[in-house]
C-alpha cells in the first residue's frame, strides 16, 4: 500500500461540512459520530471535527500574484481531472483564487484553484502537467 495522507480539521457545522464534502467535492463518507466524520478525499482520509471555536479568518501570503491562504490543505490531481473538477466546481463554490496556471513557463508550473468549505477551511486543488515538477527547485 502506498502511504496515504490524513488530516483533521475543525468545522462549525458538521451537517454543512458533510453536505459540502459529499455533494460538492464528491467525497465518500467513512466512519462518523456526532462530533466528527471521515471523508475519502481523492483517496486520502480527512476528518472534520466539530469545533466551531477553532474556525477563524485566514492570513494570506503573496504567491505569484495571488493572495494564498496560509492555512490550507489540498491535493495534487492528474492534469485532466483537475480541469474537469475546475469546470464542475464553477457555480458550486466561491473561488478565493480562480482556477488558473501559476508560474507559467517557469520551474514548478502548475494549475491551481482555492476555495473554502462552509467553515472557512481553505482548500487548494492543484496539478502539474509534468509530475517531476512537483518538488522541483527554481
Amino acid at each position: 500500500m502506498n502511504p496515504l495522507f490524513h488530516l483533521a480539521f475543525p468545522v462549525h457545522d458538521l451537517e454543512l461540512a458533510r453536505r459540502f464534502y459529499v455533494e460538492v467535492l464528491q467525497c465518500r463518507i467513512g466512519r462518523a459520530s456526532d462530533h466528527w466524520v471521515d471523508f475519502d478525499f481523492f483517496g486520502h482520509q480527512i476528518t472534520a471535527h466539530l469545533s466551531a471555536e477553532e474556525t477563524a479568518a485566514e492570513r494570506v501570503n503573496a504567491v505569484d500574484g495571488d493572495q494564498v491562504p496560509v492555512r490550507h490543505f489540498g491535493v495534487i490531481l492528474p492534469w485532466e481531472l483537475w480541469h474537469t473538477t475546475a469546470e464542475r466546481l464553477k457555480g458550486h463554490v466561491s473561488f478565493l483564487i480562480e482556477p488558473h496556471i501559476r508560474f507559467r513557463g517557469q520551474v514548478g508550473e502548475q494549475a491551481t484553484m482555492f476555495f473554502c468549505d462552509p467553515s472557512g477551511n481553505a482548500i487548494e486543488l492543484k496539478s502539474f502537467q509534468d509530475p517531476r515538477q512537483i518538488f522541483a527547485a527554481r
